[in-house]
């Protein structure tokens, strides 16, 4: 393959990943969204439905790829209006009306209006979609991610305005709301559940629904989707440069060393988003020089998932934190219980007598020591009754990183002192 080829296919790939996303096994879900929005744009019935599963499933995916179908509806375009609100963006009810209106391409009709309630606004903007006929109005369709956030919302203002023009057929509008929240219905206030649907859909892994398919069998079987190129020429490639791409990923995805690779991946994090990022990585490797996709890629970004941030910050500690670390490890082994500076500063003391060659610290340097600790969060203070009159040196703290990655970051820090590492492993002292 040439480098321009592998230039192209690199551009290919890249939009397939990020626009071309295709659904595994969502069909019947896909079909039902479909219809529901297709019925409030074309028949002018108003509706309510959440979408719920958990992160990575799909949902936005399936919203997305819904909308694209229905924009192929001639009528489509003038008789219905999209509206996407966000629980992470808009955070009140006033934010959310001012993108409303943004998005209705309404804000001339509103511009210097006084309203007395959210309902009157929200009442003006849906009239003023109305045609001359009085009876006919253009469909909205209300799209509202993170839904459970706007559940924390004021009196909840927005979703009962917008679920009570939904069920008294005011205007013919449609509300969804996406969330990866099972008891999303219990956060609704008692006025607010009684005007929405309960019309619930649930989206689920592949491999919960389909016994037959395991989940190394259903990602393989997505990374082929993703990797190959299609027989028709897209990408305006060469046939022998497909041929050969194709022949490499097929290669590639059989190998047993790359398929214990994905398990891995599997046994970490089994979600579309965590496969997409690692592939948008690995084609983003390729280059006219780097024509090919190996298992190393692969393993390199896996390691990258893997990697425990935790560990990375007692790599950056100083000998003598270690050394104060080392000893809230035993304390916490041997009492299971919360300790203050006084007892870790006397485990440290002894260490150090214990050691000849090892040199002992002045207190007061060991309390910033142990102040830098806490500022790194790797201990945390414990609210008690009357801690507020203790003296540093006597507040208890609890420690928040594990044994294990105490021991495995030891174990990697290079230049520690054979005693401390001694310490790290031995019995307790």
């Amino acid at each position: 393959m040439t480098g321009n080829d592998i230039v192209k296919i690199r551009e290919f790939l890249k939009d397939k990943l990020f626009y071309n996303e295709e659904l595994f096994g969502k069909e019947a879900e896909k079909n039902q969204v479909f219809e529901l929005l297709r019925r409030t744009a074309v028949d002018g019935e108003s509706n309510s439905m959440l979408l719920i599963g958990p992160n990575g499933s799909g949902k936005t995916t399936l919203i997305n790829k819904v909308l694209k179908e229905l924009q192929l509806i001639k009528t489509f375009h003038s008789d219905c209006i999209i509206v996407k609100l966000h629980g992470l963006v808009h955070t009140d009810d006033r934010l959310a009306l001012k993108s409303i209106t943004f998005q209705m391409n309404l804000d001339n009709a509103v511009d210097g209006k006084v309203f007395g309630s959210f309902a009157e606004n929200l009442a003006f903007l849906l009239a003023c979609l109305r045609t001359g006929e009085r009876r006919s109005s253009k469909s909205v369709i209300f799209i509202l991610e993170e839904f459970d956030l706007f559940c924390a919302h004021h009196n909840q203002t927005l979703l009962y305005n917008l679920f009570d023009v939904a069920q008294s057929a005011q205007a013919p509008i449609c509300v969804l709301g996406i969330t990866c929240r099972n008891d999303v219905i219990q956060l609704l206030e008692k006025r607010v559940k009684s005007r929405f649907s309960h019309r619930q859909l649930f989206l689920y892994p592949i491999s919960n629904e389909n016994s037959d398919t395991s989940d190394l069998d259903y990602t393989l079987n997505k990374l082929k989707w993703y990797l190959e190129l299609p027989d028709k020429n897209e990408p305006k490639i060469s046939s022998v440069s497909r041929k050969q791409w194709n022949s490499h990923i097929n290669s590639l995805l059989g190998g047993k060393k790359f398929q214990n690779l994905i398990q891995r991946m599997i046994d970490l994090e089994f979600n579309q988003n965590c496969l997409k990022n690692i592939l948008v990585k690995c084609v983003f490797s390729l280059s006219e020089t780097n024509g090919t996709l190996t298992c190393n890629h692969f393993e390199k970004e896996l390691d990258l998932l893997e990697k425990d941030d935790m560990i990375q910050v007692i790599l950056d500690l100083t000998a003598l934190e270690i050394c104060l670390i080392i000893a809230m490890k035993h304390h916490q082994e041997i009492y299971d219980r919360p300790m203050n500076f006084e007892m870790i500063f006397s485990r440290y003391v002894k260490f150090v007598n214990k050691h000849s060659n090892m040199q002992n610290i002045q207190r007061p340097v060991v309390m910033k020591a142990f102040e830098h600790i806490e500022k790194l969060e790797l201990i945390s203070m414990l609210n008690q009754a009357g801690s507020s009159k203790l003296q540093k040196e006597y507040q208890f703290f609890k420690l928040l990183v594990a044994p294990t990655q105490i021991s495995e970051a030891v174990g990697k820090y290079i230049g520690l002192p054979t005693e401390i590492i001694q310490w790290c492993n031995s019995s307790l002292v």
